[in-house]
């Protein structure tokens, strides 16, 4: 789910329901500029604990314009690590669209890609999780078993 955490806190019940585990794309819609404790964060970290939701911490330019590095992310994909490394997985998000208009643009115009250092980006990771095992879990182990391969 592409989504924000209001969106996540109003669905709390309905996603642990659910008969299947939910995905939460780039960071669950939190902001890094508004710390842990924004409101609905909380609500993400219990699903991610619970098993029901795994979170891509993916994407950290739509988190943060605290471009190259992202700072403020960390914090926020520190605590969903500590949650439960196991429904976490990362993503590049290439080839990293805009996301909606740009300024002086129609939302039915091309526009250009957002040019983004993956490498970069990457090395995130290890900010994140220093523990080489919990980096495996979450590139590897995580997605292979969530899309089964």
């Amino acid at each position: 789910m592409y989504t924000r955490l209001p969106v996540i806190e109003g669905l709390q019940k309905e996603i642990m329901a659910a008969p299947v585990p939910v995905v939460f794309d780039h960071f669950g819609g939190a902001k890094g500029s508004l710390g842990t404790g924004q409101a609905g964060f909380d609500t993400m970290l219990d699903l991610v604990r619970s098993g029901k939701a795994y979170v891509k911490i993916s994407g950290a330019y739509r988190a943060s314009d605290k471009a190259p590095d992202y700072p403020d992310a960390a914090p926020l994909a520190k605590a969903l690590i500590a949650a439960n490394a196991e429904r976490i997985v990362w993503g590049s998000d290439w080839p990293h669209p805009a996301g909606g208009a740009l300024p002086g643009h129609s939302a039915s115009d091309v526009a250009p890609l957002l040019q983004i250092d993956d490498g970069r980006l990457l090395n995130q990771l290890a900010v994140w999780a220093p523990d080489p095992a919990v980096r495996k879990t979450i590139l590897v182990d995580n997605p292979a078993r969530l899309y089964r391969f």
